[in-house]
């Protein structure tokens, strides 16, 4: 099995049992823990391992070709992370990713709808199963580490808050709104009035229901619309979670449009997943079932299109184990809710799920991944000269609420 080649370089930390499709055991790694085994029941699935193990292992994990005869996928995809310089680096397709990664995120405007309708616009009850109350669907903030799913997505909308240093009054764009959590959460906190645009139908429908009940609910509005269609002047522009869509070839159009639409003495905030290395390509599993069109970029590919858009970065955060320590709470909740999850779209999708969630956590605590938070502007005097602000406002904001709970207590 040329397959075991390539194991026996590769898996150094662990052990890994493969039987291949004739029922032949394969021994790889060292007499220690963690110990996994997996059984392949197709032959032909030993070379597309072989060639292409990224896109291979997903697609057998789904289809039932690729089974766990001990321990779990979590355990299998932390081994294969612990070893991934050695397993997944450098092969044909990773080769061929790379030199096609610019036509593969050729976002134009009517592909960026359909690979937002491909993602998102799934079924309305999904999400419920796996995200917290407010549908945050992006890295939560973890200060201590070992929040609650719910306590984590509101510190890291206060954490957003804080460093767009809002004041009642001013005009907000939120560029990809998601469910309108976000937006909501500003207008009814800190007084702003916000507009919030998202390419996904499901979405925008949602987040207008969601106005009915809100008590800000005459401060916000949603719209079904591109980011190259925006018109207006805004004080504040945030864009959580939406950048990794947008593409390289756009990225220079990206921050010309988010210049032109940001007052002279605003200030915008770009949350996104990046790479703490040189650039790259997207996971060709990842490519083809979950994100279309999506790609993490490096610093080095998105401060060149800011600095040629004439902005000011005036402050960036790297959060690093944050979005897999929110990964490992939607993928709990996918499990806890698998059989309704299969109910509504079978074992086959509950499979993909699973491997998305447990794949892409791994990829944050492996793979040099991480979320930038990037503060920017179009005045040098925009903001403060020190970061003392931004824990100055969580920390009140957070005093403030415990205030509140206690009364109403």
């Amino acid at each position: 099995m040329l397959l075991a080649r390539l194991l026996e370089r590769g898996i150094t930390n662990g052990r890994l049992t493969v039987i291949d499709a004739r029922g032949r055991k394969h021994e790889f790694g060292q007499d220690a823990s963690p110990a996994v085994a997996i059984r392949l029941h197709d032959r032909a699935l030993h070379w597309r391992l072989l060639l292409n193990p990224a896109l291979a292992a997903g697609e057998a994990y789904m289809d039932g070709t690729l089974t766990m005869e001990r321990g779990s996928l979590y355990d299998f995809l932390d081994l294969v992370g612990r070893n991934s310089e050695g397993v997944r680096k450098g092969t044909l397709a990773d080769r061929l990713s790379l030199l096609l990664r610019r036509l593969h995120q050729h976002n134009s405007a009517r592909l960026s709808r359909r690979n937002v309708a491909h993602h998102y616009d799934i079924s309305e009850r999904l999400y419920d199963l796996f995200l917290d109350r407010d549908r945050q669907y992006s890295c939560a903030y973890f200060p201590d580490g070992d929040e609650s799913l719910e306590t984590a997505q509101l510190r890291k909308k206060q954490h957003i808050a804080a460093k767009l240093l809002l004041k009642p009054g001013q005009r907000v764009l939120d560029i990809g709104c998601g469910w309108g959590g976000l937006a909501l959460y500003l207008a009814e906190t800190w007084g702003v009035d916000v507009t919030g645009i998202t390419l996904a139908e499901n979405q925008v429908d949602h987040a207008r229901q969601r106005l009915e009940r809100a008590s800000a609910g005459d401060r916000v509005r949603f719209a079904l619309r591109d980011y190259r269609d925006q018109t207006g002047s805004f004080e504040r522009i945030v864009s959580v979670g939406m950048f990794e869509h947008v593409g390289i070839v756009n990225y220079r159009s990206f921050f010309d449009k988010l210049a032109e639409l940001l007052a002279d003495d605003g200030v915008a905030l770009l949350h996104t997943i990046g790479r703490c290395e040189p650039p790259g390509a997207t996971n060709a599993w990842l490519r083809k079932y979950i994100f279309p069109g999506g790609y993490s970029p490096a610093l080095s590919e998105v401060l060149p299109a800011i600095e040629q858009a004439g902005l000011w970065v005036t402050d960036i955060e790297v959060l690093r184990l944050h979005y897999a320590y929110t990964l490992r709470h939607w993928r709990r909740r996918l499990i806890a809710n698998w059989g309704e999850v299969a109910a509504l779209h079978g074992e086959r999708f509950c499979r993909m799920w699973d491997f998305y969630l447990a794949g892409c956590e791994m990829a944050f605590r492996y793979d040099r991944l991480a979320v930038f938070q990037i503060q920017l502007s179009k005045s040098i005097e925009a903001v403060p000269l020190t970061r003392d602000y931004m824990f100055e406002t969580e920390r009140r904001v957070r005093r403030e609420r415990h205030e509140a709970a206690d009364q109403a207590a």
